[in-house]
Protein backbone atom coordinates (compact mmCIF):
# COMPACT_ATOMS: atom_id res chain seq x y z
CA UNK A 1 0.00 0.00 0.00
CA UNK A 2 2.77 1.98 1.13
CA UNK A 3 4.23 1.92 -2.38
CA UNK A 4 1.64 2.94 -4.38
CA UNK A 5 0.65 6.12 -2.86
CA UNK A 6 4.68 6.91 -3.14
CA UNK A 7 4.70 5.77 -6.74
CA UNK A 8 1.29 8.13 -7.04
CA UNK A 9 3.14 10.68 -5.26
CA UNK A 10 6.26 10.30 -7.75
CA UNK A 11 3.54 10.56 -10.98
CA UNK A 12 1.56 13.58 -9.93
CA UNK A 13 4.39 15.85 -7.80
CA UNK A 14 7.61 14.38 -10.11
CA UNK A 15 5.79 14.50 -13.34
CA UNK A 16 4.68 17.97 -12.67
CA UNK A 17 8.31 19.24 -11.99
CA UNK A 18 9.79 16.84 -14.82
CA UNK A 19 7.37 18.49 -16.73
CA UNK A 20 7.85 22.17 -16.00
CA UNK A 21 11.07 22.16 -16.23
CA UNK A 22 10.75 20.73 -20.03
CA UNK A 23 8.35 23.17 -20.97
CA UNK A 24 10.26 26.15 -19.05
CA UNK A 25 13.50 24.81 -21.61
CA UNK A 26 11.52 23.96 -24.67
CA UNK A 27 9.92 27.26 -24.60
CA UNK A 28 13.33 28.89 -24.22
CA UNK A 29 15.03 26.87 -26.65
CA UNK A 30 12.57 27.52 -29.57
CA UNK A 31 12.46 31.34 -28.87
CA UNK A 32 16.30 31.51 -28.81
CA UNK A 33 15.95 29.76 -32.39
CA UNK A 34 13.72 32.21 -33.54
CA UNK A 35 9.87 31.43 -32.80
CA UNK A 36 7.84 34.20 -31.59
CA UNK A 37 7.44 33.52 -27.39
CA UNK A 38 3.59 33.03 -27.62
CA UNK A 39 4.17 30.33 -30.67
CA UNK A 40 6.77 28.73 -28.47
CA UNK A 41 4.68 29.00 -25.03
CA UNK A 42 2.47 27.05 -26.81
CA UNK A 43 4.10 24.53 -28.17
CA UNK A 44 5.70 23.46 -25.33
CA UNK A 45 2.92 23.27 -23.00
CA UNK A 46 1.23 20.99 -25.70
CA UNK A 47 4.35 18.79 -26.17
CA UNK A 48 4.30 18.81 -22.21
CA UNK A 49 1.08 16.86 -22.03
CA UNK A 50 2.55 14.17 -23.86
CA UNK A 51 5.62 14.06 -21.69
CA UNK A 52 3.44 14.37 -18.67
CA UNK A 53 1.13 11.60 -19.60
CA UNK A 54 4.23 9.71 -20.75
CA UNK A 55 6.32 9.95 -17.05
CA UNK A 56 2.96 9.09 -15.00
CA UNK A 57 2.71 6.01 -17.05
CA UNK A 58 6.38 5.34 -16.73
CA UNK A 59 6.41 5.99 -12.79
CA UNK A 60 3.94 2.58 -12.65
CA UNK A 61 5.74 0.45 -14.77
CA UNK A 62 9.47 1.18 -13.70
CA UNK A 63 10.96 -1.54 -11.31
CA UNK A 64 13.03 1.16 -9.11
CA UNK A 65 11.25 3.61 -6.99
CA UNK A 66 14.65 5.15 -6.10
CA UNK A 67 15.59 5.38 -9.95
CA UNK A 68 12.28 7.04 -10.68
CA UNK A 69 12.67 9.58 -8.17
CA UNK A 70 16.63 10.18 -9.32
CA UNK A 71 15.35 10.99 -12.86
CA UNK A 72 12.47 13.23 -12.34
CA UNK A 73 14.19 15.12 -9.80
CA UNK A 74 17.56 15.51 -11.61
CA UNK A 75 15.64 16.12 -14.47
CA UNK A 76 14.08 18.86 -13.28
CA UNK A 77 16.47 20.91 -11.61
CA UNK A 78 18.46 20.19 -14.95
CA UNK A 79 15.86 21.55 -17.24
CA UNK A 80 14.67 23.86 -14.72
CA UNK A 81 18.23 25.35 -14.27
CA UNK A 82 19.34 25.32 -17.82
CA UNK A 83 16.12 27.14 -18.64
CA UNK A 84 16.90 30.20 -16.33
CA UNK A 85 20.18 29.91 -17.88
CA UNK A 86 18.95 30.43 -21.22
CA UNK A 87 16.49 32.42 -20.58
CA UNK A 88 19.05 35.06 -18.80
CA UNK A 89 21.69 34.89 -21.53
CA UNK A 90 18.35 36.09 -24.21
CA UNK A 91 17.17 38.96 -22.18
CA UNK A 92 19.36 42.01 -22.61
Amino acid sequence: MKTILVRIAAAIFGGYAFTWGFIALGAALMFAAGMPFHDAEHLGYILGLLVFLAVFLWVFAARSLSRVWAVLAGGAIAMAGSASLLQQMLLP
